[in-house]
Order: C-alpha cells, then sequence, then structure tokens
C-alpha cells in the first residue's frame, strides 16, 4: 500500500490510497490531479472518501464517480450530491474491494461545517504500517479549521476525539497550512522547544517544495494549541488576546478569533 498526497489547487491536497491496482481517494476538490495519478501508475479508482460539502472537497467527485464508477462516501448531514452513501460517527467503511480491504471508522468532528466527518484507519499495510487519519478540514497540522458553521464547543469536542487517537496515526490533512499555522502557533507559546524544532524542519521541506504532511497524532498535542487550550500557558496566552476566556471552550474561541485576524 502507498499513500500519496496529490497537489491541488493552490494549497489543497487530495490524498491517494492504492494498492499497486486499485486506489481510493479523499476528498477530490479537483478530478485533474486525480485522473494524472490513476493513468500514472495504472490503477483502478474504487472509492472517494469526502468528509465535508465545500467545493474544494467534493468538486472533483462527479467526474471521478461518472469516469470510473468509484463508489462515493460520505457525510450523512451536508449537501453532496447523489448516489452517494452517507455516514456518521460510529459507522464503518465496509471491508472490501472498494476500501481496499481497509478497516475505515466514521469520526464526527463538526466545527468547520455542522456534519463534517474524519475518517480513521487502524493500520496500514505499508512501511510505515501507522494508523492513519483523513481529517480534512478539522484539524491542521499546527492549526484547526475556521468556524464556518459550528460552535467552538463543537470543535473543542472535535479535536478533543482526534487528539484521542493513538500518537503514532499519521494526520492527513488537506491543506498545506502547516507554516502560517506554525508561525501563530509560536506567537502563542514562543518558548516551546518542539515548536521551534517543528517550524525548522517544515521550513526545509517546504523549500523544498515537499509536503509538510502528514504529521502525527503525537507531535499536534506537543505543539498544535488548539489541542493545548488547557494548558496554563496557552490559556493565559488566548487571555491576552481575550480576557473573558476563562474554560477551555473560550480559549479555543479566543484563539480561533486570534488566529482569523493574525498577521
Amino acid at each position: 500500500m502507498e499513500l500519496i498526497a496529490l497537489p491541488a489547487f493552490a494549497d489543497n491536497y487530495v490524498w491517494m490510497l492504492h494498492d499497486g491496482q486499485a486506489a481510493l481517494v479523499v476528498d477530490p476538490g479537483d478530478a485533474a490531479p486525480v485522473f494524472e495519478a490513476l493513468q500514472r501508475h495504472g490503477l483502478q479508482l474504487r472509492s472517494i472518501l469526502v468528509t465535508h460539502h465545500h467545493a474544494d472537497h467534493v468538486g472533483g467527485a462527479a467526474a471521478l464517480r461518472e469516469a470510473t464508477g468509484a463508489r462515493v462516501f460520505g457525510p450523512s448531514r451536508e449537501r453532496i450530491p447523489e448516489p452517494l452513501t452517507r455516514l456518521a460517527g460510529g459507522d464503518r467503511l465496509p471491508v472490501d474491494a472498494s476500501t481496499l480491504g481497509l478497516a475505515f471508522e466514521v469520526i464526527d468532528v463538526p466545527g468547520h461545517t455542522a456534519g463534517h466527518i474524519a475518517y480513521w484507519c487502524p493500520a496500514i499495510d505499508d512501511a510505515d504500517g501507522s494508523p492513519v487519519l483523513f481529517c480534512g478540514d478539522t484539524l491542521f497540522s499546527g492549526g484547526c479549521g475556521r468556524l464556518f458553521e459550528g460552535t467552538p464547543a463543537q470543535m473543542l469536542d472535535s479535536l478533543d476525539r482526534l487528539a484521542a487517537l493513538p500518537g503514532n496515526t499519521r494526520v492527513c490533512c488537506a491543506h498545506e497550512y502547516t507554516l502560517s499555522n506554525l508561525k501563530f502557533a509560536r506567537a502563542v507559546e514562543p518558548g516551546s522547544a518542539d515548536l521551534l524544532h517543528y517550524s525548522a524542519q517544515c521550513e526545509q521541506q517546504r523549500a523544498l517544495n515537499q509536503p509538510t504532511l502528514p504529521s502525527r497524532i503525537a507531535l499536534e498535542r506537543r505543539i498544535n494549541p488548539f489541542l493545548r487550550v488547557r494548558e496554563p500557558l496557552v490559556a493565559q496566552a488566548a487571555r491576552g488576546f481575550d480576557a473573558g476566556a476563562q474554560d477551555a471552550v473560550g480559549v479555543l474561541a479566543a484563539l480561533r478569533q486570534w488566529k482569523n485576524e493574525f498577521k
């Protein structure tokens, strides 16, 4: 099995898993890079996994489905074009040819959108072998998604669920936002050695035009302020932006608004 990040648009990634014959993709906002990868590797597309309804995540799904016959899976509570197998937290994808025999579990992660879901697989038969999380726009390396439809309380609950996954889980975010997120994270925790080390590593990767992803859950617990809202130094920094940030939900809300305005 091989895990590939296919660049799309300015900063999106369409994630692809393939076994040399069959493939599945996640959040294909643009069909073109998927078609190119299928042709280059000689693959048959079996499944399309969608995390939420935004066009840069679902825009290429119909063309891919019509051209390949791939089965589409997506959130039960969002406006995704049919035909679609609708899923909610606690559901499991079929362990069959359409999913390359992989055991995907669905996690509800509202916040960025009202019905956003994520897909977690406890083991992938590749050189790494560790779990894989396809989290769309809920969790980014060093950050989290904007709250377009959900509440800070929902986002906190969603991030807590993802942070509780095994530490070696590979975090496959849908955007290359890492450097801008880390710049903000350093403003929140300027004394973090883990954060400074990771920032230098990511800057080197981007200088070589390499993805900074996937990240790891254990790393995000150490460097991502949105997973660290209960840490005293993070809460203190958030209250410097909004003195009313007195509990974890308030801290997350303050951090998200601070990040929205951060330059």
